[in-house]
């Protein structure tokens, strides 16, 4: 196999599983190491790839989203386990805002039997799921209704969202960068707006997001990294990226 050849699987297998190591390549491939690290090299020179400690990372703009309902069924095993974290973290007499989005609604699902709690939402499908806990104070956002989300944003939303401070901001985003930040797409820019508000309404803003977000760069800036306090993902992210965000000072939950 040319080394052409090589790097052009190489790159379709960081498509696909967004991270691979040195070794994985050295054996698949029957190369030594020191060749498997030049490939790397190579891709990260040609901007295909970034390079981490042990094998590299796929960078580059985060794909487009899809429905929520059809994001529910990817990565749903680490979702269910991220929401599941996510919801330990509430306390009886927390206030916390739940934004839209499937790992969200993980969170949602979790916290049905805890006491003496209020949920800020602007998501119909977080607020079904918590319609008929009589134990929950519920505060439901009004605004403009997104049909393939299910949930409301704009500037209805955002004016709400002045009337309300909370303990706890736990939302998804699409892409989560060092550099960048959070970053959101661009073709629905209320949301992205909306966002901004959300997170500026709580005192604690704890990000959950599965390891295809890390890495990835989005259409439109929602916030710089260090407005993040809290984030909680899966074991497939890989330890040099998750060390980068210790860093600076957020704290890192593997559930």
């Amino acid at each position: 196999m040319s080394n052409i050849d090589r790097l052009e699987q190489i790159q379709e297998l960081l498509q696909k599983d967004n991270y691979i190591s040195i070794p994985k390549i050295s054996e698949m491939f029957n190369i030594s190491l020191a060749t498997a690290r030049r490939d790397l090299d190579m891709l990260a020179e040609l901007g295909k790839a970034q390079r981490i400690r042990g094998g590299a990372m796929m960078t580059g703009k985060a794909p487009p989203e899809l429905p929520v309902m059809m994001r529910a069924q990817e990565q749903s095993e680490e979702k269910i386990r991220i929401g599941t974290a996510a919801a330990a973290l509430i306390q009886e007499g927390d206030s916390v805002f739940i934004g839209n989005g499937s790992t969200a609604l993980e969170v949602a699902r979790n916290i049905t039997n805890l006491q003496n709690i209020t949920v800020v939402t602007n998501s119909l499908l977080v607020q079904n799921v918590l319609a008929n806990s009589m134990n929950i104070n519920l505060i439901i956002m009004g605004g403009y209704y997104r049909n393939t989300e299910y949930a409301v944003y704009g500037h209805i939303t955002e004016y709400d969202l002045t009337q309300v401070h909370v303990n706890k901001v736990i939302i998804g985003i699409r892409a989560i960068s060092i550099e960048q930040g959070l970053s959101n797409d661009f073709e629905f820019f209320p949301e992205v707006s909306t966002d901004r508000a959300i997170i500026k309404s709580g005192k604690e803003v704890i990000i959950v997001a599965d390891h295809t977000k890390f890495n990835r760069i989005s259409t439109a800036i929602v916030s710089p990294i260090n407005c993040v306090n809290k984030i909680i993902t899966d074991e497939k992210v890989p330890s040099d990226i998750l060390e980068n965000f210790r860093k600076i000072g957020i704290e890192i939950i593997i559930s």
